[in-house]
């Protein structure tokens, strides 16, 4: 299964803040022996965000979606993916009462008696309120859960709370592919050659070699090589040595200078 993720939000679309989630969902899932595969960035409009999640929900991907799921004016993601999924909302009974578990906690620590009735505590119950078929994300953070379709998750913004239920969802979710396919890196600094004289070998690895997939970096001020273009292959291991060979004797026999050689595997590991 391939993984994405949605961040949902104008805060990010405009600067006000930067999205943290995608180097720490990158790192969580190299931890894992998995990889992203796509991410996509959409701000509070519902037409553009249901069409992101219809296209999340039809993927048939492990898709997280950060963001919008909280109960303001602003908040738009649990409206929309009901929208996208054609199906109405509701609220979850276990969200309801991890809620209202909070809510009584948050009563407890001012030294108030809990009002499940008090206006503002009706309105919090509206962050339970998920697409029908729901199944939740616990959040120990602060109770407040996040929501499950299918494989698409749904999380809150913070990082605080969004990182931990991204874990616990992989956790829970998918450990069965945690290293399931060694994956192996073979590159070489290449200098003085542009991208355009390698790209003919480079079609030509691929073509012969149909499970690896060649890669060029190309830097123009690197503090320790300068110029150059790190030119490698990646995929399946016993697939990536013959095809990086190939590649070496083709950078040779353009008579290009070449510089370190960098490796980088991910193994396979028992779940």
């Amino acid at each position: 299964m391939d993984f994405g993720l949605i961040i949902v939000g104008d805060e990010i679309l405009s600067g006000k803040r930067q999205d943290q989630h995608l180097p720490r969902l990158l790192a969580l899932l190299s931890q894992r022996g998995l990889a992203l595969r796509w991410a996509r960035y959409v701000g509070d409009d519902p037409p553009r965000l249901e069409a992101a999640l219809k296209d999340a929900f039809a993927s048939g991907d492990v898709v997280f979606s950060c963001g919008g799921i909280g109960a303001t004016p602003d908040d738009h993601t649990r409206q929309c993916a009901a929208r996208a999924l054609g199906v109405p909302l509701a609220l979850h009974p276990q969200a309801k009462a991890l809620i209202e578990e909070r809510m009584r906690d948050l009563a407890r620590e001012q030294g108030q008696p809990f009002e499940p009735d008090r206006p503002d505590n009706v309105h919090r119950l509206n962050m339970g309120v998920f697409p029908e078929g729901a199944t939740i994300i616990p959040n120990p953070y602060n109770k407040i859960p996040g929501f499950s379709v299918g494989h698409v998750h749904f999380l809150p913004g913070f990082p605080v709370m969004a990182w931990p239920m991204m874990e616990w969802v992989l956790d829970h979710r998918y450990r069965h592919l945690f290293h399931a396919r060694p994956r192996s890196e073979r590159s070489v600094i290449v200098y003085g050659s542009m991208e355009a004289t390698l790209t003919p070998l480079m079609q030509s690895i691929e073509g012969r070699h149909p499970q690896v997939r060649v890669f060029s970096l190309p830097s123009v001020d690197h503090p320790e090589h300068g110029r150059h273009i790190e030119l490698g292959v990646k995929g399946p291991p016993d697939a990536v040595n013959p095809a990086y060979a190939d590649l070496l004797a083709g950078l040779r026999a353009l008579g290009v200078s070449l510089g370190p050689e960098l490796v980088r595997d991910a193994a396979a590991t028992s779940p």
